[in-house]
């Protein structure tokens, strides 16, 4: 095989169409353009989203809401959901994780005081209600705040 015998898969390379080659290719004189107007001139046309002047689509929609990109949301786990464990575990977001008891880590852990708790577990999460870390510690375990 020789470089000029090489040749692209049949099918695969469409020749370029050449306007403005005459009248005859079918796309002569005005290359397609039409005659005179705004899409004509060089340069013209409208810009992405234009409707001719008409109020545009997103300018007629609503804005909605806000969201705060420096907000944070902590997976939520109530002193009560945490009962399942028994006593001198080490409770943290990747047993929490392996159980099921939280779907997503987010940014962290967050452990709410609602239920009661009757175990003497450690807890390992980024942040405590000041009800959960009371309910924890008078049940005779531990929360630490990592």
């Amino acid at each position: 095989m020789k470089l000029h015998e090489l040749s692209p898969a049949e099918g695969s390379a469409e020749k370029k169409f050449r306007k403005g080659r005459g009248t005859g290719s079918g796309n002569g004189k005005t290359a397609g353009k039409g005659h005179k107007g705004q899409n004509a001139r060089s340069g013209g046309g409208v810009r992405p989203g234009f409707e001719g002047g008409q109020n545009p689509l997103y300018r007629r929609l609503p804005k909605r809401g806000f969201k705060n990109r420096f907000a944070v949301q902590y997976a939520i786990v109530n002193v009560d959901d945490l009962n399942k464990y028994s006593d001198g575990d080490v409770i943290d977001i990747e047993v929490l994780l392996k159980d099921r008891v939280i779907r997503k880590a987010y940014d962290g852990l967050k452990v709410l005081g609602d239920g009661v708790v009757s175990k003497k577990i450690t807890v390992k999460a980024t942040v405590f209600s000041a009800t959960a870390k009371e309910k924890i510690e008078a049940a005779g375990g531990k929360a630490e705040v990592i």
